[in-house]
C-alpha cells in the first residue's frame, strides 16, 4: 500500500476518517469532529515545522493517515517526537497502521528525534496498543482517569521507543 505525505487534497478524506475516532471511540479525546477546513491547517502546521504527516492510500482511496510532531513546545523537548496514528474503521486490523507508523519512525529518525512516544487513549484500546508494541514499544506508565467521554472516565496509556542511538549517546 503507498504511503506518501499528505497534501491539503487530502483534507477532506482525512476529516472523515477522524470524526469516526472522535464520535466513536476513545482514542482521542476530541468530542467535535474538525472540519476538513481545519485538518487541512493543522497538516500545513505539522509539515511546515519539518515533520511528517502521512496517508496510506489503496485504488486512490486514503485509508488511514499518521503523523509526529515534537513531543511538546519547549526546547528540552526538541528530540522527543509524539505520534498519531487513525485508520479507516473498515481496514483496522490490517496492517494499514503499522505500517504508516513503521514509516513515522524512519522519517523522525531521519528529523534528528531520539524518542518517540505514543500517547494513546483508553487503556482499553488494545489495536493502537498492540500496534505499538510490535513495532518495539515499550510501556511508559499509565494515567488513570485522566479523561471522560461518553459518559465514563478514560485512561491515558504512555508508551516510548528509542530511535537510533536513543540516549546512549549526546545529541549533535
Amino acid at each position: 500500500m503507498p504511503i506518501r505525505d499528505a497534501t491539503a487534497a487530502d483534507a477532506d478524506a482525512i476529516a472523515v476518517i477522524y470524526a469516526h475516532h472522535v464520535l466513536h471511540g476513545t482514542g482521542t479525546f476530541e468530542e467535535t469532529p474538525p472540519p476538513a477546513s481545519e485538518m487541512a491547517a493543522r497538516i500545513a502546521k505539522v509539515q511546515a515545522a519539518g515533520w511528517a504527516w502521512l496517508v496510506a492510500e489503496d485504488g486512490g482511496i486514503v485509508q488511514g493517515y499518521a503523523y509526529f510532531a515534537q513531543y511538546r513546545d519547549r526546547s528540552a523537548y526538541r528530540f522527543t517526537a509524539e505520534d498519531s496514528v487513525y485508520v479507516r474503521p473498515d481496514v483496522a486490523g490490517q496492517g494499514v497502521g503499522k505500517s504508516l507508523v513503521a514509516v513515522l519512525l524512519a522519517r523522525a529518525e531521519a528529523a534528528g528525534f531520539r524518542q518517540m512516544l505514543a500517547v494513546i487513549g483508553d487503556s482499553d484500546n488494545v489495536g493502537s496498543i498492540g500496534l505499538h508494541v510490535s513495532l518495539g514499544f515499550k510501556p511508559a506508565g499509565t494515567f488513570k482517569s485522566t479523561g471522560f467521554k461518553f459518559g465514563r472516565w478514560v485512561d491515558v496509556v504512555n508508551m516510548q521507543k528509542p530511535l537510533g542511538e536513543g540516549d546512549r549517546t549526546l545529541p549533535a
